[in-house]
């Protein structure tokens, strides 16, 4: 399939329908036994699209999608898209209030939740904006119900009018009036962590999710056969543009595995011969700690991809030694639409000399990038700064809140409160979260270099710094340390 930001798609509905013309019998969707194909992946959404636009959901309406990663997901994502309707991605860990706030503020008019939260979730949003709920079960499109994964789930007998594969089945082969998307549609709405404030909806339009599903997948060097490893939850940003929507722009299969579990990972890397994933360091981090973890479950990837937190070079460097993989380093936000900075495939990433920081990678093709001091001014190259971002990718703002919208992006270029450095060739270095510096006796000390040093020691699996309040010096620096398997400690 051709790609071209100029002359090609322009949305990620626009690339699937070009998939479905070209090549309907290849693989899209793999789920522990089961493989579905572009043709069935597409008439199923037209059916679910069919089921909710006969249920209500029209042009514009959000639709939550409250599900761990299962090929129903990708389904909704479509369907959803094929209306006009704008996708809501809920963490399904939020319980009560918190997902009753995000409720409140995206007001959507349905929810498509797991059958077993069916219940709970109908007495939280008793009262809110929500009239539809659509069901499912992870033990759908699949027959093996691996024990690792499914031990504690049962089937629970679905109700005939809100069963999403009910649905598929009652309305396969309906009409409905297809929508077809404009750049500038509202495609998705993800909510950031919250770690400032409330959390914010991150407006994100087709334009946004082609361009970095086109972009970050040229980085990453996938192409037409390639297989994805959904490893990173398709509820956040990482996942939903990163594994998902880069490989339904493209002939690539797409494999879910539920919620992660690191063996039930490395045995559908295997089974389904995957080439790409992208997940957090933890994710790498709980794999490297997996018995029976070997070089051989990593024959068939071409590469790998973390982001979501900066990635010490001693961890790069030990998954390296153990599986014969390089891990590249990813760098992106809800506000830009997941990864606009990355490592080349083949590709190793330098080290700062000054800060010891693993470089983030250098910036997709159509992404600006640059440093500012506490005034706004740029920096030079090699000078730490606030790093702003521009391109396609940037988010227009937030979710009815035009003052957040217009301080965090004045005029489309987003202040990512990230401190980094970006040198006379172009590699950007995080040093820190603005807002995470410490104050020791007026000398500022930054927790990411303090957990850098600490991973060099053998025996640190994981470390998190962080300051804490003292009445001599203002601030002093506390570290919170695990142990790899069989490390132990003394109190000197």
């Amino acid at each position: 399939m051709t790609l071209d930001s100029a002359t090609g798609p322009a949305t990620v509905l626009d690339a699937w329908r070009s998939r479905v013309a070209d090549t309907p019998d290849r693989p899209a969707l793999a789920y522990f036994d089961a493989v579905l194909t572009v043709r069935e992946v597409d008439e199923a959404s037209d059916a679910l699209a069919a089921a909710l636009f006969d249920r209500g959901v029209s042009q514009g309406d959000r639709v939550g999608i409250y599900l761990q990663n299962i090929p129903q997901y990708a389904l909704t994502f479509l369907a959803l898209w094929k209306i006009g309707a704008v996708a809501l991605i809920l963490n399904p860990m939020y319980r009560n209030r918190e997902l009753r706030t995000l409720i409140d503020d995206a007001e959507p008019v349905a929810l498509v939740c797991d059958e077993h939260d069916l219940d709970s979730v109908g007495a939280t949003l008793r009262g809110s904006s929500i009239r539809l709920l659509v069901s499912t079960s992870g033990l759908d499109l699949q027959t093996r119900d691996d024990p690792r994964v499914f031990a504690s789930t049962s089937r629970v007998t679905p109700r005939p009018d809100d069963d999403l594969m009910g649905l598929i089945d009652r309305y396969r082969g309906r009409s409905f009036p297809e929508f077809d998307p404009r750049p500038d549609d509202l495609a998705l709405l993800a909510y950031t962590s919250g770690t400032t404030g409330p959390p914010k909806g991150a407006q994100i339009s087709h334009a946004n999710a082609f361009a970095t599903a086109l972009d970050f997948g040229e980085r990453a060097g996938l192409d037409d056969g390639d297989v994805v490893f959904a490893v990173a939850p398709l509820f956040h940003i990482t996942g939903a543009m990163l594994d998902a929507a880069v490989a339904l722009i493209r002939d690539c299969m797409l494999v879910f595995a539920h919620r992660f579990d690191a063996a039930v990972t490395l045995d559908a890397v295997v089974e389904h011969r995957v080439t790409y994933t992208i997940g957090s360091i933890t994710v790498f981090n709980a794999i490297s700690a997996t018995e029976g973890a070997t070089r051989a479950h990593f024959e068939s990837v071409k590469a790998l991809y973390s982001g979501g937190a900066p990635i010490p070079p001693a961890t790069v460097a030990a998954f390296e030694s153990q599986f014969g993989c390089y891990i590249h380093n990813a760098y992106g936000m809800t506000e830009t639409t997941a990864g606009v900075i990355a490592v080349p495939p083949g590709v190793r990433a330098p080290v700062d000399a000054a800060s010891g920081s693993l470089s983030v990678g250098l910036p997709l093709p159509r992404v600006t990038l640059r440093t500012l001091d506490p005034s706004g001014r740029p920096t030079p190259p090699g000078l730490a700064g606030e790093l702003e971002i521009s391109g396609p990718q940037v988010v227009s703002g937030y979710w009815r809140n035009p003052d957040a919208s217009e301080s965090t992006m004045p005029e489309g270029r987003l202040r990512t409160g990230d401190v980094a450095i970006i040198d006379e060739h172009g590699w950007v270095y995080l040093v820190d979260r603005l807002k995470d510096q410490i104050n020791v006796s007026g000398y500022k000390v930054w927790p990411r270099e303090v957990e850098d040093a600490l991973y060099e020691h053998s025996a640190v699996f994981e470390a998190a710094v962080v300051g804490r309040p003292d009445d001599y010096q203002g601030e002093s620096v506390v570290a919170y340390v695990s142990l790899r398997r069989d490390a132990t400690t003394t109190p000197d």
